[in-house]
């Protein structure tokens, strides 16, 4: 999940905007745990897509 959608609960501002300390915190904590977190949808598909590319083009290969 990616942080720009979250609403922080205690000043309901969304997370990504980083209004209050706890925003800035749970910012900084979501950003450090997971790389992926950073990246929207289309990048994932976009990778995946050249990995099930690299993959086949591989199997291809080896036959």
């Amino acid at each position: 999940m990616t942080y720009d959608r979250l609403v922080c609960a205690n000043c309901a501002a969304p997370v990504s905007e980083g209004r209050c300390p706890v925003c800035r915190a749970s910012r900084e904590r979501m950003q450090q745990v997971n790389f992926f977190a950073g990246l929207n949808p289309m990048t994932l598909i976009a990778l995946l897509a050249i990995l099930v590319a690299a993959v086949a083009l591989l199997a291809h290969q080896t036959v």
